[in-house]
């Protein structure tokens, strides 16, 4: 039999304009490898599907070139996917290994974003950051918490403005509890990792008891040393952020949240929530909690059946329901945010959602305020949305 091609890839039209086809490539890193398979070829990958045998693929090929002897064409075939790690066989399975067992053992979580989602030169990043945030007013108020996209910085600028501007110069000495998207790890669990954070303008320092006091209390419910932190966005934009802030040294507690398929009826979830709504009790205004959440993801990208423009047609109904959620979130209202999210089985695909009710449940005496909702079209037929938020207690 075929071996599978790993569901865990990205797939996206080629931009190259002289290789049209589709390019495939490792959002986890397992692979550094990008194909771009020939459109007359693209129907082919349907057959390693784990239940079909090279004699199907044969087969198909004969079909498709008219000519008998495709042997060649079907062994490069093969033997391409394998190399880039693209397939469920015994060299995929060695290459997981020895980058998940080298995370584990690194001292520090690397920056795996510099240079493609921020700059990787410090004085360029933090000019670059200067001009996306401008100058920090601070609210009134003393905040508990934020929320922020995780989007590129530059397509959400607005929005990371009108967030980060609610920290004052004295929220320096509090612990970030970062709660992140976990766009790659397992359903219903969390990520955790006892790693410094390391970006171009430092090291930001893990609070260890924080982390351990979660993962005793989580159990099977949390993965220490969660590889997903290695590759994950969610939570590295935030650390640079409040980098550039308040110094290279920050204190943080960084939290992936997978996906949730029953919310805290599920065990393991229950019992993270509740570590972390008594970490809340406990430590007050020591801690500043801050959501790297992005929301609705609509268009062709998405697997929808229309073209998404920002704030046009569709995307006008979207935002309508957007701030639907928002209002809940604003309430703290996390069972009606919930409920919200369940409904059409979350057709607004909200990525944010499992940090967002987490919060909401861990914090449930929170109040927020929405500070700037924004669309923005991530390519030509697609659109993400997200907001910069505050909350207070």
């Amino acid at each position: 039999m075929l071996a599978r091609l790993r569901l865990t890839l990205d797939f996206l039209p080629s931009p190259i304009p002289d290789k049209p086809g589709l390019m495939i490539r490792d959002p986890f890193q397992f692979s550094d490898a990008t194909l771009v398979i020939p459109p007359v070829l693209v129907e082919s990958l349907t057959y390693f599907d784990g239940a079909r045998s090279s004699l199907d693929l044969r087969e198909h090929l004969v079909r498709l070139t008219g000519d008998l002897d495709v042997g060649g064409l079907e062994q490069h075939l093969i033997e391409t996917l394998s190399g880039a790690g693209f397939l469920e066989d015994e060299n995929f399975f060695r290459r997981k290994a020895e980058v998940e067992c080298a995370f584990a053992s690194a001292p520090v979580r690397a920056p795996a974003h510099a240079g493609s989602g921020y700059p990787e030169d410090r004085q360029e990043l933090g000019s670059t950051l200067r001009q996306y945030l401008g100058d920090t007013q601070g609210a009134n108020e003393k905040v508990r918490a934020i929320a922020a996209p995780h989007v590129s910085p530059y397509g959400g600028v607005e929005a990371y403005r009108a967030a980060y501007s609610s920290l004052t110069p004295a929220d320096a000495d509090r612990t970030f509890v970062i709660l992140g998207t976990s766009h790659y790890g397992e359903p219903d669990r969390f990520g955790l990792t006892r790693k410094p954070f390391v970006t171009p303008f430092g090291s930001a320092e893990t609070n260890l008891p924080l982390v351990n006091e979660i993962a005793r209390a989580a159990g099977a419910g949390a993965l220490m040393e969660d590889y997903c932190h290695a590759v994950e966005h969610s939570i590295e934009f935030q650390v640079v952020f409040l980098q550039h802030l308040f110094g290279p040294g920050i204190r943080i507690v960084p939290v992936l949240c997978g996906a949730f398929s029953r919310g805290d009826d599920d065990e393991g979830v229950k019992r993270t929530i509740g570590a972390l709504g008594e970490i809340a009790a406990r430590e007050g205004d020591r801690l500043l909690w801050v959501l790297g959440v992005d929301m609705a993801h609509m268009g062709r990208r998405y697997g929808d059946g229309f073209e998404a423009i920002a704030n046009q047609a569709e995307m006008e109904i979207v935002a309508r329901r957007d701030r639907a959620r928002i209002e809940r979130m604003e309430q703290g209202d996390a069972a009606g945010f919930w409920e919200q999210v369940r409904e059409n089985r979350d057709d607004l695909k909200w990525c944010g959602a499992s940090p967002i009710y987490t919060f909401l449940r861990a914090m449930p005496q929170i109040r927020g305020s929405l500070l700037h909702y924004q669309q923005w079209n991530i390519d030509p037929q697609s659109v993400v949305s997200f907001a910069g938020m505050r909350f207070h207690a």
